[in-house]
This record gives C-alpha cells, sequence and structure tokens, in this order.
C-alpha cells in the first residue's frame, strides 16, 4: 500500500503547525511531517538585513517544485534530502544525517500556502485548513517572530501590514475552498488531531 499524503494549510500564527506536528506525535515513525517553510529561497544579499523589505508569503518565495519532487520520490519509494531553512540569517543550511528521510505510510505537508498550490493538491489524499480570527493571529505572530526569530515590533508590524495581510487575502484566505476539512484554531489541539486522523481513517 502507498503512502497517504495529507496537507495542513492555514493562515500565519493559525495554529496549523501545532497541530500538524501533535498529528505526527501521535503517529510516530509511521509519519513523515513536511514543513514547506524548509523550501524558502535563500534571501538575495540585498534585502538579506532587511527581511521585513522581502515578501515571504508570496508562493515565488518558496522551492515548491522541489517540494513536488520530494513527494514524488518518497510515493516512489526513494529517499530523499530535506532542505534546512535559518530564519534568523535567512539562508539554507547544509543537511544533517536526520534530514534524510525515506518514505513513511503517512506523508504529512503543512504550511500556509500548500493548499494554495495546484501541484501540491494534486498530491494530497485529505486536505485540511485551520481558521483563526485575524487578531489572534497577529498576536500569535508577534511573540513567535520576537522570541523565535529575533524580530522586533516594528519590523513585525511592518512586514505584517506590507506582505502578510494582503498575500493571507490574496493566497491562503481563499485557499480554505479546497479543504475537506476545517479546524478551528483556538480548538484544544487533541479534539484537532482526533479530527485530522479521523478524516484520514487513521484512528482507533
Amino acid at each position: 500500500m502507498g503512502s497517504i499524503v495529507l496537507g495542513i494549510a492555514g493562515g500565519t500564527a493559525s495554529g496549523k503547525t501545532t497541530v500538524a506536528e501533535a498529528v505526527a506525535a501521535a503517529l510516530g515513525d509511521r509519519c513523515l511531517l513536511m514543513s514547506h517553510d524548509r523550501y524558502y529561497l535563500p534571501l538575495p544579499d540585498e534585502v538579506r538585513h532587511q527581511p521585513a523589505r522581502w515578501n515571504f508569503d508570496h508562493p515565488d518565495a518558496l522551492e515548491t517544485s522541489r517540494l513536488v519532487d520530494d513527494l514524488d520520490a518518497l510515493l516512489a519509494g526513494r529517499e530523499i534530502v530535506l532542505p534546512t531553512y535559518d530564519f534568523t540569517n535567512h539562508v539554507r543550511t547544509p543537511p544533517a544525517a536526520a534530514d534524510r528521510v525515506g518514505p513513511r505510510p503517512v506523508l504529512l505537508v503543512e504550511g500556509i500556502l500548500v493548499l494554495a498550490e495546484p501541484e501540491l493538491r494534486a498530491r494530497f489524499d485529505h486536505a485540511v485548513f485551520v481558521h483563526a480570527p485575524d487578531d489572534l493571529r497577529l498576536l500569535r505572530r508577534i511573540e513567535r517572530d520576537i522570541a523565535e526569530r529575533g524580530r522586533q515590533l516594528p519590523e513585525v508590524l511592518e512586514q505584517y501590514r506590507r506582505s502578510v495581510r494582503p498575500m493571507h487575502e490574496a493566497f491562503v484566505a481563499p485557499s480554505r475552498q479546497h479543504a475537506t476539512l476545517v479546524l478551528d484554531g483556538t480548538a484544544p489541539t487533541a479534539a484537532s488531531v482526533a479530527a485530522v486522523l479521523a478524516l484520514s481513517g487513521l484512528s482507533g
């Protein structure tokens, strides 16, 4: 039997990564979690030290073609090397031994734009969208970017105004129509995990 491919999307800081990681943890070694964030292209030198000027939320910021190729390789039974992106320095880092992975019964692909990309959608057996109110997502984004990515508040707010919100409205929010399951990003994680497992026939 081939792998089941799950796609989990949602706006920035909607809770999609939390849900995806919890689903992967529940499935253990049966699941490979593939974050679209790993496939960001390195920033051009002229904007590397001013990342707020760069539009990370446009599909062109990511090497989705490589993710598609990696999925196809895994579905064909071959190993791949996952890319790694450094969000502090905005470059790809050399792969570690753990980045070489092989096929698993469940391939879980998560990211804000995974349901906005037709070639990815074509490979998903099930598609999930995590929704949360805009104000809550902004607060979560501020907390995350300051704590985990070394950003300053004015920079985070400028990036949100310049690209995050417009790209959400242009690409992310419309992709919800492709979901077979919409989750509440404010709901308990355990309930969301149970819903995803039930959808994909992996519960019990």
